[in-house]
């Protein structure tokens, strides 16, 4: 039987050393000059080696359209991103105003 040796801290250090994540190498895409990762397909345009390997601006587009059918089949009506965008400013400065006003009464009542 032998005995089992403590292992100090300094060497618990000297083995851990080489446990330190390392940042992933990335590679500039030639078409869109967008970062992506080494021996992968840019996110951005769906090229790789100056071959288009998925069509991402087709299949956004396609996303929207069932996005939209979808919405229109739920809601009943069809919805523009222009009545979208004017409807917006609208509830966030409902959300603002509740906001200041929370944060009066609450100031009302820390002084009382």
């Amino acid at each position: 039987m032998s005995v089992r040796m403590r292992v100090n801290r300094s060497h618990t250090g000297n083995r851990r050393s080489h446990h330190a994540l390392k940042e992933p190498r990335l590679s500039t895409c030639a078409k869109c000059n967008a970062q992506h990762l080494r021996h992968r397909m840019c996110p951005e345009c769906g090229n790789y080696r100056d071959r288009e390997v998925v069509d991402v601006v087709g299949a956004k587009a396609a996303r929207m359209v069932r996005r939209e059918e979808r919405v229109k089949a739920l809601t009943g009506h069809d919805t523009t991103e222009e009545e979208s965008t004017e409807e917006e400013p609208k509830e966030e400065k409902k959300e603002v105003k509740a906001k200041k006003e929370t944060k009066k009464v609450t100031k009302e009542k820390k002084e009382k």
